[in-house]
C-alpha cells in the first residue's frame, strides 16, 4: 500500500518551514515518531526516501526542513552559506532542532512519548544539539556527523540514548574528536554506543554522492539504526 504524505508548515522566529510526515495508512492508531534531520543540502529526496523507509517500518517518518522555506540550496556553494548560519548560533539551531520536534509530537499518528531523531552529516551533528538540550526523547543517531560541542552553555545530562555510526576516515570528524565525544556522553551520564567503519569517509550513505558512498558501510549502518529505533521502542 501507499504511504500517506503529508506536507507540515510551520513558523519559528517569523520564518516559514515545512516538513515532510510519512505514515502507512493501514496502520492503526498513534505510532513511534522518527524525526530526519537532513545533509547541509537541506530536505531533499534522500531524507524523504528515509521517512518512506521508516514508514514501511510502522514509524512516522518527518523529514525536517532546517533552513526554512525561502531557503532552498541549489548548489554546494548555497548550501554551505546556509549552513554557515546555523554553525555560527548553535542555539537557533537547537531552536529549530525542537520546534521540529514539537511538530511531529503533535501529529495525531503519533504517539508524544515515543520520539527518536536521526541526522546525516549537519543533520548528525543537529540531533547530538537536540541531546544536548536535555530534551527527553528516546534516543538519537547520528550518522557520518559532526561532533564538535556547541559553545552555549547545555543539559547537565542528556537524558536520550545516543548511538554514532562513523566512518573512521572521516576528516570532519577525526579521531581526537570522536574521543572527545565518548568524553563527553559518559560525563553527562547518556547511554552511547559508538560504531566506527574502517576506510570509511564523510558521507558514506549518501547515494547521491559517489565519490563518498560506500555501499557496504551504508548497508551496515541502516542494520544498525533500524535495529537500534526497534529497542528504542520495544
Amino acid at each position: 500500500m501507499a504511504m500517506e504524505k503529508q506536507p507540515v508548515r510551520y513558523q519559528l522566529d517569523g520564518l516559514w518551514f515545512e516538513a515532510l510526515a510519512v505514515w502507512d495508512p493501514a496502520q492503526d492508531g498513534p505510532r513511534p515518531g522518527v524525526l530526519i534531520a537532513p545533509t547541509f543540502m537541506d530536505r531533499s529526496a534522500f531524507e524523504e526516501d528515509k521517512a518512506e523507509k521508516l514508514a514501511a517500518l510502522g514509524y512516522v517518518g518527518f523529514a525536517m526542513d532546517l533552513y526554512g522555506v525561502e531557503v532552498q540550496p541549489q548548489s554546494f556553494e548555497q548550501a554551505g552559506e546556509a549552513m554557515k548560519v546555523v554553525n555560527e548560533d548553535r542555539v537557533l539551531l537547537a531552536r529549530r532542532m525542537t520546534a521540529a520536534l514539537d511538530q511531529l509530537a503533535a501529529l495525531p499518528v503519533v504517539a508524544p512519548d515515543r520520539l527518536a531523531a536521526i541526522g546525516f552529516c549537519l543533520g548528525g551533528k543537529a540531533v547530538l544539539d537536540l541531546a544536548r538540550t536535555g530534551r527527553a526523547l528516546r534516543g538519537v543517531a547520528s550518522l557520518h556527523g559532526i561532533f564538535d560541542p556547541p559553545p552555549q552553555p547545555v543539559a547537565a545530562t542528556i537524558a536520550a540514548k545516543v548511538l554514532a555510526l562513523h566512518g573512521w576516515d572521516d576528516n570532519l570528524a577525526p579521531p581526537e574528536a570522536v574521543v572527545a565525544l565518548a568524553r563527553e556522553l559518559t560525563e553527562k551520564q547518556a547511554e552511547w554506543e559508538l560504531v566506527a567503519y574502517g576506510h570509511t569517509g564523510h558521507g558514506f550513505t549518501n547515494y547521491n554522492r559517489p565519490d563518498m558512498y560506500r555501499a557496504l558501510a551504508d548497508t551496515r549502518a541502516w542494520a544498525r539504526l533500524t535495529d537500534y529505533l526497534a529497542e528504542l521502542f520495544a
